[in-house]
């Protein structure tokens, strides 16, 4: 478990805090896992759409980036040069919009960059990945297409600001079931809808 609710100091060594972990997730799961054969001297171009710079701020540093490979930070809805030689690294959320940037980049005769890794901020719908797998010239240059479930803000060691508290579990590896009690008599202004 990432965090010790006993507070006793046996712990201490298994301990990693909030952003601790939220790094470790986008340097190694994102980042690292797209160096591939030698590519330690092969660099690449991160695409961040502006929810994700702000995750991506939150916990890591430029050097830290650039340790693992990348030479280049871009924001998806700006106009950027073609680097046909360089693959990409695009994490984005995933929007209508990112996607259809996303396949603007890199479909055609031309695409912007030789392959590209997607990671999506939270869950993709399957409209959305129906959209991508349309797109013939895209798939072959696409080497990944990765949930990362994480849509929220490191603020300290064990504080957070989520908009989908679900990608904050996901990223802790907890799936803790939530319960709440039922308001005692309904009338129209308590009202609610069960499921």
């Amino acid at each position: 478990m990432p965090f010790s609710g006993s507070g006793s100091g046996s712990d201490v060594g298994d301990y990693k805090n909030f952003k601790e972990i939220t790094r470790d997730r986008l340097l190694h799961e994102m980042l690292r896992s797209c160096k591939t054969g030698n590519s330690k001297s092969t660099w690449k171009v991160l695409i961040m759409d502006e929810l994700t710079i702000k995750i991506l701020s939150y916990t890591c540093t430029i050097p830290d980036t650039t340790d693992e490979g990348v030479s280049l930070l871009e924001r998806i809805e700006k106009k950027r040069q073609p680097m046909p030689c360089m693959d990409a690294i695009y994490f984005i959320r995933p929007s209508k919009e990112n996607v259809r940037l996303f396949l603007s980049d890199m479909s055609g005769r031309a695409p912007l960059y030789r392959k590209a890794f997607i990671f999506f901020s939270s869950p993709i719908s399957k409209e959305l990945v129906s959209r991508i797998k349309e797109e013939g010239s895209v798939l072959s240059r696409i080497s990944a297409l990765i949930e990362m479930n994480l849509e929220y803000f490191p603020i300290d060691s064990q504080g957070f600001m989520a908009a989908r508290i679900a990608t904050v579990f996901a990223s802790l590896r907890e799936f803790p079931f939530v319960r709440y009690r039922a308001a005692k008599s309904l009338d129209a202004t308590t009202m609610t809808t069960f499921s």
